[in-house]
């Protein structure tokens, strides 16, 4: 038809291929080998928060000695973690607005204040009493804080394939800080000789011996703090230059968009339950566990390695469960319906223990420290794969607000734990002490297997 040979126009594809996308910026991601100093001040920071907040717990009989102090005074001592959660709306607006470098000053030096109020060595106990108050007050403003930017921390600063190893690490230090006062203040401070051979002028001595040693644990504390404090002051950046993947860059809900979405969001609040109640419990327990084992004729330092064992079991089993998470993926609902499990049927052999007059099972040191420990391993190893799963849950609310919000419902069911418990100290006879103690320990360990039970329920939905 007289057609010539086509142009070069014409040879033109009508579909771009893809290759000229290559072109565009992509979204850079990069991992700085400066992630694990940042990892390791923060886990360092919320050991010691931790460590400073169960340190009345394991040396209560040395305390009682030492300033005076009855088992609710110990109650109320470790209350005032929970209470330092009051005002959590705050320190994560501050974390969602100003980045996690300030957040973390201001809890330090809320650290550094309250580790150097307690610290005052006045000779004036009612003083002196009031002063230790307020120091654990100032650390349990800290605990939003060092609790809830755990996972923050990882998404802000490791790759997906790390971030639930780095959430581990960062919210189970905190644990650990627990767990080496359980060690710390018994090997330290000795217990109190009560024996009636003893003559005055010996027991005073005793008495005052045992005060310098808590004193020189309070200096300790109050040293590594510092320090830790200076070094952040130093050196720890809000986040890296370029993050560490398309998550971390991608843009997150404003504060007050977050709030209500995770108010309203059935599924998070039914998983939140599941964490808080246990949780909770397991938490409020272990402040006061050497009252609580007391009937059970366990002394101070017996009671410290229970609590130490299941707290360091669960970080580590904790930690493990976490890289198994990170390496298979969209498995955290039924890891936690097996944790959960296990402590159900650990909490319920613990509870059955205590009741021997009723259920006339044999209890032996061994079944005691057994069950007790699991209970620990099972729960708080639990905690890393819940923080995760919140995440995933109700992704894009920032992590901080997410994790501020379920650490604020553990630590209100720790308070009403301790807050009754104060109470019904209170309310008896101090000389019959192995009775309500003994009811303590039932009523927090029935609470554990309800809360348990619960928990599985919410999880299987």
């Amino acid at each position: 038809m007289g057609a010539g040979s086509s142009t070069e126009a014409e040879r033109e594809p009508l579909l771009v291929p893809s290759h000229v996308e290559t072109n565009s910026n992509p979204v850079n991601s990069r991992v700085y080998g400066r992630r694990w100093l940042v990892l390791t001040l923060f886990s360092l920071l919320a050991l010691m928060q931790g460590m400073v907040w169960n340190f009345w717990g394991p040396i209560q009989n040395s305390a009682a000695h030492a300033y005076g102090f009855t088992k609710s005074d110990i109650a109320i001592l470790v209350l005032w973690g929970p209470v330092g959660f009051v005002p959590w709306l705050l320190f994560m607006w501050l974390m969602d607005k100003k980045g996690l470098r300030l957040s973390l000053l201001v809890s330090t030096l809320f650290m550094v204040l309250g580790a150097a109020l307690r610290s005052i060595p006045l000779t004036g106990q009612p003083l002196r009493r009031w002063l230790i108050h307020g120091g654990q007050l100032l650390n349990g403003l800290a605990g939003p804080t060092m609790m809830s930017a755990g996972p923050y921390l990882s998404t802000t600063w490791f790759p997906p394939d790390q971030r639930a190893t780095a959430t581990a690490v960062a919210s189970l230090f905190a644990y650990l800080g627990s767990a080496a006062s359980f060690i710390v203040g018994p090997l330290i401070v000795p217990a109190p000789n009560d024996t009636q051979a003893l003559t005055t002028i010996s027991a005073a001595v005793s008495d005052i011996f045992i005060r310098d040693r808590i004193q020189l644990v309070m200096y300790a504390e109050l040293a590594a703090i510092a320090v830790l404090f200076g070094a952040v002051l130093l050196y720890f950046p809000a986040r890296p230059p370029i993050p560490p993947s398309v998550a971390a860059a991608s843009q997150r809900l404003s504060y007050r968009s977050s709030i209500c979405r995770l108010l309203s969001n059935l599924r998070f609040l039914m998983i939140a339950l599941a964490y808080a109640v246990p949780t909770g419990v397991l938490a409020g327990w272990s402040g006061v566990l050497d009252m609580v084992l007391t009937p059970a004729k366990v002394s101070q330092v017996d009671a410290g390695w229970i609590g130490f064992w299941s707290t360091v079991g669960g970080c580590v089993f904790g930690v493990a469960m976490a890289r198994f998470a990170d390496s298979i993926r969209g498995m955290l609902k039924l890891i936690l319906v097996l944790m959960l499990a296990g402590a159900s049927l650990a909490s319920t052999w613990f509870t059955l223990t205590c009741l021997t007059s009723y259920t006339h099972l044999p209890s032996t040191s061994a079944i005691l420290y057994t069950s007790c420990i699991l209970v620990g391993i099972f729960i708080n190893s639990s905690v890393p794969i819940f923080l995760e799963l919140f995440i995933e849950t109700v992704y894009p609310v920032p992590e901080g607000i997410t994790c501020g919000v379920v650490t604020f419902l553990g630590n209100l069911v720790t308070g009403l734990l301790l807050f009754f418990l104060t109470f019904y100290c209170k309310g008896g006879s101090e000389s019959k002490p192995n009775l309500k103690v003994c009811l303590c320990v039932r009523t927090c360990m029935d609470r554990c297997v309800v809360a348990e039970l619960v928990s599985n329920r919410l999880l299987s939905l």
